[in-house]
């Protein structure tokens, strides 16, 4: 098994697709209870254990058949010390729980990497808050002693990289990438914003990125954006900090965070326009390569996304 934890291989600018919104799908799709999002508890039962190696297949095999890079991202999201005392964790059960996340992927890496669709393993960071609100902001400090441990297992577990998923703030992305320069990982950051392309904290995008880029020796070795839809964050893409960004995890919703914290269905949108939509950010902004989708998608989504983009290329 390769590890790229050295030389990510989306880095040379190739397609890389990745999963869809893993806990919309498992909860709304295929009926699961997550209590607090949380993806990872499913590990606690072989069915649950066993509906995550099915979701990461229909995902992968997308790539497959395409020929694209994939990037495995853990079902981990939750998996902090806040999240899993809520949960009834202690701190060595989260600390298994993420190792069993890690080794989950591991084996679906050995079961389905190919020459032509080689598949990064990344550790899914999640905030210490609500995705879609900051609460009480760290400070950068806070936010490193908060995540260290999690990515620590993850080095410890084998992972090729982290991934810090919906941050609302720059003071945590800060943190999650000074702990993950002390664990050794490459390190992603994936800011979330509202639909005026903003973070939840009123900041806009670019200078986020250009703060953390400063407080850590530009740390990152690229940023995304996640949990927004692409008509919330497509007008505010320019100046030189757009280099940075080489991913989009998309909402497959065009609602605001607060309509979708109060919507009691899916709204899993269009497949097809969102691929379009992608394929047009990609027409612009040929740099951005690693291509998922967040909450409301699924593998219908990224089959949409990949066929667009690829036909782009």
């Amino acid at each position: 098994m390769t590890d790229f934890r050295h030389r990510l291989p989306q880095l040379s600018g190739d397609i890389f697709l990745t999963d869809g919104g893993i806990e919309t799908t498992l909860m709304f799709l295929e009926g699961f209870d997550l209590p607090h999002f949380a993806a990872f508890h499913l590990l606690q039962s072989e069915a649950g254990t066993e509906a995550l190696r099915n979701y990461y297949r229909r995902h992968a095999a997308i790539a497959k058949e395409n020929g694209t890079g994939f990037i495995l991202e853990s079902a981990t999201w939750r998996a902090s010390p806040d999240w899993g005392d809520k949960l009834g964790y202690s701190a060595q059960a989260l600390d298994e729980a993420n190792r069993k996340a890690i080794a989950l992927l591991r084996e679906m890496k050995a079961a389905l990497e190919t020459e032509r669709s080689p598949m990064v393993i990344s550790g899914c960071i999640g905030p210490r808050g609500d995705g879609y609100d900051p609460g009480k902001v760290m400070s950068p400090k806070e936010a490193n002693a908060y995540h260290a441990r999690q990515i620590g297992v993850f080095a410890q577990s084998g992972v090729d990289m982290v991934t810090a998923i919906t941050m609302t703030n720059t003071n945590e992305a800060i943190g999650v990438t000074r702990a993950a320069q002390a664990a050794g990982l490459p390190v992603v950051i994936s800011f979330t914003v509202e639909t005026d392309g903003r973070l939840p904290t009123g900041e806009r995008l670019g200078n986020a990125i250009e703060t953390v880029d400063r407080a850590t020796a530009d740390g990152p070795v690229y940023f995304m954006i996640s949990c927004a839809h692409p008509t919330h964050f497509e007008s505010v893409l320019e100046g030189g900090w757009a280099g940075r960004l080489r991913g989009i995890r998309a909402n497959a919703s065009k609602c605001s965070h607060a309509e979708l914290d109060q919507a009691a269905e899916l709204d899993d949108g269009n497949p097809i326009e969102l691929g379009l939509q992608y394929r047009n950010l990609r027409s612009r902004f040929r740099h951005i390569n690693v291509l998922g989708g967040c909450c409301g998608t699924d593998h219908r989504h990224i089959e949409q996304i990949c066929i667009h983009c690829l036909e782009a290329a």
